[in-house]
């Protein structure tokens, strides 16, 4: 029996899309214990799969950011006596957890910092969706569409529960679900533009739920105004697994470059990812059945960056304000005649 270690610290998205190659290396090794490092944020995504045994949390931001807070987190982890580890995350801190476990194999990306520390090193593929990117870290085979598992979770009964209340008398056949936050503002779709198209689907007998996190509530709340208070926002009310569980009763997701649009994938429902600042191209698309994405690509300046900033850098942010909202609305009528 294994004792396996994995190592993903990052945002919410990314621990989302890496639930597919915990399955896989559970279904690879079914009699190993696979227990997950995460950020308090993401915890909930690992501890509600059937393949993880535990979730360790790293709070590099507060309890475990000073360097003899996180060299007595390594102590501890050293009593678990892990044989193997995976880390899809690549930076220094995964990297060190690493170098001072000494398992008997780890596998990392040739990308990673301290890279020299994994004993077994996988080409990071730019040219791959993450999740391919992750299933080569455990020698998954990849080839044609393989790699499009869809990241399984169990919903507690209690959560079901609470979502089957919310959303008692709403014609879950005329239910769209908008996400229009994101950790980054240019990754943002222009929020004029979200309120043109929420209000022209309300016109047309759609009942539309926004959702979020606490940190949205105010920019839902504008949506919800907008719309004469015909849209409904739930932003802080539900939890990440309720937020899947409530877009399993959507017809169609709309959503930013952001978490939101992989829970889409968790529910296996339609979702148009509109991207202002970033690309498809980075491997983050929505890859479920008639799902879809639009972007304003004819611009010198994109992709600006990765994860997006706090303002555009050169003050004009063309890539949304680019991407009118008739072209999402004729998008959104071809996915739903299609679905």
């Amino acid at each position: 029996m294994k004792k396996i270690l994995v190592i993903q610290t990052a945002f919410i998205g990314d621990a989302v899309l890496t639930l597919p190659m915990i399955q896989k290396l559970k279904a690879k090794f079914s009699d190993s214990i696979i227990d997950v490092i995460s950020i308090p944020s993401t915890a909930e995504i690992f501890s509600a799969s059937s393949s993880v045994n535990k979730v360790i949390i790293l709070d590099k931001r507060r309890k475990h950011k000073s360097a003899i807070a996180f060299i007595k987190f390594i102590n501890q982890l050293k009593k678990e006596k892990y044989s193997w580890i995976y880390s899809p995350h690549r930076s220094m801190r995964s990297s060190l957890i690493v170098k001072f476990l000494k398992v008997e194999q780890s596998f990392g990306f040739d990308s990673s910092s301290l890279k020299s520390v994994y004993k077994n090193l996988v080409k990071y593929r730019i040219d791959q969706h993450e999740v391919e990117r992750n299933l080569n870290l455990i020698g998954f085979d990849t080839t044609g569409d393989n790699w499009k598992i869809k990241p399984e979770l169990v919903v507690p009964e209690k959560s079901k529960q609470k979502v089957n209340e919310f959303i008692s008398g709403i014609d879950s056949d005329k239910l769209i679900a908008v996400s229009p936050g994101s950790v980054w503002n240019t990754k943002k779709y222009p929020k004029e533009y979200f309120a043109e198209i929420i209000n022209n689907l309300i016109k047309d007998n759609f009942s539309i739920v926004l959702i979020g996190s606490k940190n949205d509530e105010l920019l839902c709340n504008f949506f919800v105004e907008t719309s004469g208070r015909k849209a409904i926002s739930t932003a802080g009310m539900f939890s990440i697994i309720e937020s899947i569980e409530l877009l399993k009763y959507c017809k169609l997701l709309i959503s930013n470059d952001s978490a939101p649009a992989h829970f889409g994938v968790c529910a296996d429902i339609p979702v148009l990812t509109l991207y202002c600042s970033t690309i498809a191209e980075f491997g983050f698309y929505p890859y479920n059945r008639k799902s879809s994405f639009l972007s304003f690509d004819s611009l010198f300046c994109k992709p600006c960056g990765i994860h997006g900033y706090i303002e555009c850098p050169i003050q004009t942010f063309e890539c949304g304000y680019g991407l009118k909202p008739e072209i999402v609305l004729n998008k959104i009528e071809e996915m739903l005649n299609e679905s």
